[in-house]
């Protein structure tokens, strides 16, 4: 059996550990996904979101932000009565509000991408704990981040769901030692 991070205890948190997480990630389409969750996440166990992530694939546009970012109010109705995702308006409001400040970024920046890496000087940060206790919910950098955001009218950005936000693109990796992809 493999050593992983104790919080990927069972599904589908173990393929998420095994297959995304800590990992870099570089495309638009996908860091606007862990956007979105991330956001969603808010309140939330992430195991939940998980479970409702085909659900957020279907009902935000397989993340394709400019669709997002078109959604209008009978869409944010829509929305609030599918099942399959988290039926909550300010999230989604947030999620619609979030597309277009990230079209924004993007037509500043050329990517989002390049935009939320530079906090790291495209560099993935790896840390050392030891056991799931040893993480941090924020940083200095998330912390950044966080204001950075929201000073571009990004909404549902706290300094933890940028930490979390971070984990989950590879900005940082938490792997905890033990965990069979701490080296990788």
């Amino acid at each position: 059996m493999k050593n992983r991070c104790e919080w990927a205890k069972d599904e589908p948190n173990i393929t998420y550990h095994d297959k995304e997480w800590g990992r870099s990630q570089h495309n638009d389409q996908k860091l606007f996904e862990f956007l979105i969750l991330e956001g969603a996440q808010a309140g939330l166990s992430w195991s939940i979101i998980l479970k409702h992530r085909d659900g957020y694939r279907k009902g935000f546009s397989d993340f394709d932000v400019l669709a997002v970012s078109k959604y209008t109010q009978k869409r944010v109705g829509q929305l609030l009565k599918d099942k399959s995702i988290i039926r909550n308006k300010l999230k989604i409001n947030s999620a619609i509000n979030n597309a277009q400040q990230f079209l924004k970024i993007q037509k500043e920046f050329g990517s989002f991408d390049y935009y939320i890496w530079g906090f790291v000087n495209y560099k993935q940060i790896k840390n050392k704990f030891k056991k799931l206790s040893d993480l941090p919910i924020s940083t200095e950098i998330s912390e950044k981040l966080s204001q950075d955001l929201k000073k571009r009218g990004f909404t549902f950005v706290g300094p933890t769901i940028c930490y979390a936000l971070m984990q989950a693109i590879g900005m940082v990796n938490d792997h905890t030692s033990k965990c069979f992809l701490y080296q990788k």
